[in-house]
């Protein structure tokens, strides 16, 4: 079992400090707001409407029509010319020939052969890793202006089973990285002792949270519309008003044969499909091309924890990454962590102890769905766009990642209301 202690300092170890200022990483909230001509700004961060799996506006449009789709939007509202895109990489989980799919989708919406695409997948944190892998070219000088897609239709690509050799599935941990995620949320639950009322509790913030979203209208401000087959799709139909505590106190457990059955349908994210978009530049090319400036690239990192307990990764991530760059919890103006289950969230939440004001604001995944490879993405385009409606400067995003991983990364706001 994993023992938590939280390294929420502002000091680090002076090799990492030393890692910091050799590599060039600001560090301390006064050198990290400072505006360098060589910051890995982004120029523009929007998502498409996110739908229900199986049931939604979404159920039948593949990875590779929702990419073109979002490619042909963003290029209209942008103007930008795609033969100045010198990288895109796409983040994606499940779909069969990912790369091929991908490139042929951003050749059919009109971004030149000439510029090269590549795809990753670390699970629930891609969309992260694909603006961390454009950042990280253009801090190398490799590329100066860059696109970064996570996307995912777990309607038509659901998560497919591993299989594995017996002599690797023996080894407990590396059999327990393979389970279910659901198992993960009651093993965390069971373990840590997060009741199912405490796990509803949280679930219903997110659900009122994101009800009262979509009724003030605030997702417009980060939803492009694209269209598919005829149809104008913008308005997500995966949150549900009117969830009440009793509601989900009522709800049957989603997997009575694991642990206690503390996690039901009701407090668990929801499954669905939808993508989200990210234009990295340099603070000097943005300029000189005109871009409008809407945020900073800061860091990010990746940690791995016990698989069993893949949940409460954020609890090491989030001190790790706030370490790297000199920043302490306070600093931090809103944080967006995912909340794969109420469970882990619930508990990250408690152990990382940030108040819930600053969490999530408009909801979480448990009421707009968590399609994988989207969210990484989905969180920074949500945080810089309420960061904006507040004058709010730091960004902190957090996910747990299926296999027993977890990811964070630090944004600036440049945006102001």
């Amino acid at each position: 079992m994993l023992r938590v202690s939280l390294p929420f300092k502002r000091a680090i170890c002076p090799a990492l400090a030393r890692a910091a200022s050799s590599g060039g990483r600001p560090y301390g909230l006064a050198d990290i707001l400072e505006k360098k001509p060589d910051d890995v700004v982004i120029t523009f961060a929007k998502r498409t409407a996110v739908g229900r799996a199986k049931k939604g506006q979404l159920k039948d449009t593949p990875v590779d029509e929702l990419l073109y789709a979002l490619f042909k939007a963003t290029l209209e509202k942008t103007k930008l010319d795609p033969s100045k895109i010198d990288d895109i990489c796409v983040a994606t989980c499940h779909p069969p020939s990912p790369l091929y799919i991908s490139r042929a989708a951003a050749i059919a919406a009109g971004i030149p052969y000439e510029v090269p695409i590549s795809v990753v997948n670390r699970l629930c944190s891609s969309g992260l890793m694909a603006i961390r892998n454009i950042a990280h070219t253009i801090q190398a000088g490799e590329a100066s202006i860059g696109v970064a897609v996570g996307v995912e239709s777990m309607s038509l690509n659901p998560r497919p089973t591993p299989e594995v050799v017996e002599a690797i599935s023996a080894h407990p941990h590396a059999h327990d990285c393979m389970e279910p995620m659901g198992w993960t949320s009651e093993m965390v639950a069971q373990t840590y002792q997060v009741s199912r009322k405490k796990q509803d509790e949280y679930a219903f913030i997110s659900h009122s949270r994101a009800s009262k979203a979509v009724a003030d209208g605030v997702f417009a401000d980060e939803i492009i519309p694209i269209e598919l087959r005829g149809s104008v799709i913008s308005v997500d139909d995966t949150v549900r008003p009117g969830v009440t505590l009793e509601g989900l106190a009522a709800l049957k457990p989603a997997f009575p044969k694991w642990g206690d059955g503390t996690t039901t349908a009701g407090n668990a994210s929801g499954v669905g499909d939808g993508a989200g978009i990210c234009i990295l530049t340099t603070r000097a090319r943005a300029e000189k091309e005109g871009m409008e400036i809407l945020g900073k690239y800061v860091t990010s990192t990746v940690v791995g924890v016990e698989p069993r307990y893949m949940g409460i990764s954020p609890i090491f991530a989030i001190p790790k990454v706030l370490a790297q760059v000199g920043l302490s919890k306070e600093d931090v103006d809103v944080y967006e962590i995912n909340e794969a289950f109420a469970s882990q969230f619930a508990h990250c939440v408690e152990q990382l102890e940030v108040p819930m004001s600053k969490i999530n604001p408009n909801g979480g995944a448990i009421a707009i769905s968590h399609p994988l490879a989207m969210t990484g993405v989905r969180q920074v385009v949500t945080g810089l766009a309420e960061l904006k409606r507040k004058n709010g400067q730091i960004l902190c995003t957090s996910m747990c990642i299926g296999s027993g991983m977890g990811a964070a990364g630090i944004f600036v706001n440049e945006a102001t209301h």
